[in-house]
């Protein structure tokens, strides 16, 4: 898709390296003439890109929308999409918070137990009975010998 300001560009580039009038270069590429005739008159915005840019520095966690409503507060008669896109023209982004912290590099495998009651495994077991009650069993389980040295039933009702 090529913008207004493209169009003007084409538009220069024929008359200049072709000596063509401006009527025919715009029917040429299909573009209408007061389109390429256009001048932006974009009002100074310098003081607000200043105070915009100030207000963001001090107020890191702020979006343009509540930078906007400061502004507002402290007398610019200023729009909320001219605040915008100031604020995206001085790159103003909102840093972005951290994530979640992750372990670094790998870790230490967990030592192999070479002898019986080294060291054991304790695990919550669940199920459920035709009739609907379910129950929890705690099972006690030795590493070494994968042998299992108790377990404790814990009866829950159904609701």
């Amino acid at each position: 898709m090529v913008t207004p300001a493209g169009w003007r560009e084409a538009a220069g580039h024929l008359q200049a390296a072709y000596e063509m009038s401006e009527r025919r270069a715009c029917r040429i590429l299909g573009v209408d003439r007061t389109s390429v005739r256009y001048q932006a008159t974009r009002p100074d915005d310098d003081v607000l890109r200043d105070r915009l840019r100030t207000l963001a520095q001090e107020r890191r966690r702020f979006g343009y929308r509540r930078l906007h409503v400061l502004l507002r507060r402290e007398g610019h008669a200023v729009n909320k999409k001219r605040v915008q896109r100031i604020y995206r023209e001085e790159r103003l982004t909102v840093r972005r918070r951290g994530g979640r912290k992750r372990a670094m590099g790998t870790r230490r495998p967990l030592d192999l137990p070479l002898l019986a009651n080294q060291r054991w495994s304790l695990d919550f077991v669940s199920d459920q009975m035709t009739d609907g009650r379910r129950f929890r069993i705690l099972t006690v389980i030795d590493n070494c010998t994968r042998e299992c040295l108790g377990s404790g039933l814990i009866a829950k009702r159904a609701l």
